[in-house]
């Protein structure tokens, strides 16, 4: 299956860099470039890209207004966004997560890293670079938000559900859930899935949200796993 990639940053130099990396992979196409934020919602709606390679910095609509934009849109459900910034900051992060983001990235990744995050959000899969540590989103996330925590049922949950929500939040894969848990990753990845449908959570990096921001973990439960 080819995905689909839309590029949004107003540097053309660096489109122009992450569209070489994109274009020799067979199971990647460029469908589209925006050097706006507006410009960016606008080819998302229009090529229904799988994924949205994101700057936060841009003119007349910055990277997270369009990533809420995108990520809240009715007629884009579906299409993933990666953020892309050179700044690696905790508040950017944060805002990235609030804004729907699946994944966050600095711009000095390595190109084989970057090729496997677009896989790896297409298939929705959450990702945050080695700097943008699950340490910093407990730190900001931790705090509950009783119109989100309330709207959530978490009571809904199994035993085991509630397990699984757990290991996610501390950004363990569906490989390594199964392994913690001794079932398959098949298995792990059937739970995740009952558990978005009952949050009404659009991917893993919502789950993450959803846990850390109604109090479900908390920052020491890292430390636990």
């Amino acid at each position: 299956m080819t995905i689909r990639v839309l590029l949004a940053d107003d540097q053309a130099l660096v489109r122009s860099s992450f569209r070489m990396i994109l274009q020799s992979e067979p199971d990647l196409e460029v469908v589209g470039e925006a050097s706006t934020g507006g410009e960016a919602v606008a080819l998302a709606r229009r090529t229904r890209a799988d994924v949205v390679l994101m700057d936060i910095r841009m003119p007349d609509m910055d990277g997270l207004a369009a990533t809420r934009a995108i990520t809240g849109g009715d007629n884009l459900v579906g299409v993933k966004v990666l953020i892309l910034s050179t700044f690696e900051a905790d508040e950017h992060v944060f805002q990235a997560l609030r804004a729907g983001a699946s994944g966050f990235l600095g711009k000095g990744v390595e190109p084989a890293d970057l090729l496997d995050a677009i896989r790896l959000i297409a298939r929705g899969e959450a990702l945050l670079s080695p700097g943008a540590t699950k340490s910093l989103i407990a730190r900001y996330l931790a705090v509950p938000d009783p119109v989100r925590a309330q709207a959530r049922e978490l009571d809904s949950l199994t035993d085991r559900e509630s397990q699984v929500l757990g290991l996610v939040a501390v950004g363990l894969s569906n490989e390594a859930i199964g392994q913690w848990l001794h079932v398959s990753p098949w298995t792990a990845k059937t739970h995740v899935n009952r558990i978005m449908t009952k949050l009404g959570a659009r991917d893993r990096a919502q789950l993450v949200v959803i846990a850390y921001q109604s109090g479900f973990v908390g920052p020491s439960t890292r430390g636990d796993i």
